[in-house]
């Protein structure tokens, strides 16, 4: 399982808190990449709720991680 900032972004209108079946339903619907349905297939499911991408890839880039002035632009 692999994840890009392209991946995860098809997830980022996804309905939060979600089942991984529902994710794979909602990546299937909104046409996102073949490879996105295959990472949320590759997740262990013990039937819990992914409140964020964050969940799911714990790596995912948040906005404190850019380094740069919002106010400026």
């Amino acid at each position: 399982m692999y994840w890009t900032l392209e991946l995860a972004s098809y997830l980022e209108d996804a309905p939060w808190p979600a089942a991984k079946d529902e994710l794979i339903d909602f990546a299937i619907r909104t046409g996102a990449p073949l490879e996105v349905v295959e990472n949320l297939q590759e997740i262990e499911d013990e039937g819990e709720l992914y409140e964020s991408i964050e969940d799911i890839w714990p790596d995912y880039p948040t906005k404190e991680d850019f380094f740069f002035n919002e106010d400026e632009y």
